[in-house]
């Protein structure tokens, strides 16, 4: 259950690899959904968060689905910005892992929240293998998962209840 953890509104932080692609993606889903008077804070962050580009096609996604993700900075968590959320949602297990490993800190799936299944949510270089020599298939891949990400936010809205 979200909880008030110092600061006046309960605020909820997406875990990936990059902060580019499936937490970034995840927070403007869940962005979109909540009414603009919601009290809940969104945000997102990578655990390794190397400097790059948003790719074009993540970012086409989201401005079609009327998100504006141009201001959005790439970020790596910190012991901080996980003092600061009330939630923390890893993407994937190695998330997950991080996250105890390096901060002590119990963060649960995003689809155990949205599906109560603990599968991760896998990157495209570990979906798609030769991800760099099959582009179509990546590109493909970042398209299903950016969709399943953003039709899963309903279910998540629905369970943030028990976490």
């Amino acid at each position: 259950m979200l909880r008030e953890a110092g600061h006046t509104m309960p605020s909820i932080l997406f875990v990936c690899t990059g902060n580019i692609f499936r937490s970034m993606t995840a927070e403007y889903a869940l962005k979109a959904r909540l009414d603009s008077r919601s009290p809940i804070r969104v945000s997102s962050a990578g655990t390794v968060a190397i400097p790059q580009q948003m790719h074009t096609d993540v970012r086409a996604y989201l401005v079609q689905r009327g998100a504006d993700p141009f201001p959005h900075q790439q970020r790596r968590v910190s012991a901080e910005l996980l003092r600061a959320s009330d939630l923390v949602i890893a993407m994937s297990t190695d998330h997950q892992a991080l996250l105890f490993d390096t901060f002590e800190y119990r963060a649960p799936l995003f689809n155990e929240i949205c599906h109560g299944r603990s599968e991760p949510l896998l990157d495209i270089w570990e979906a798609i293998p030769a991800w760099e020599t099959d582009r179509d298939a990546a590109r493909h891949d970042a398209f299903r998962v950016m969709e399943y990400i953003w039709t899963s936010i309903p279910c998540l809205l629905q369970n943030l209840g028990t976490y």
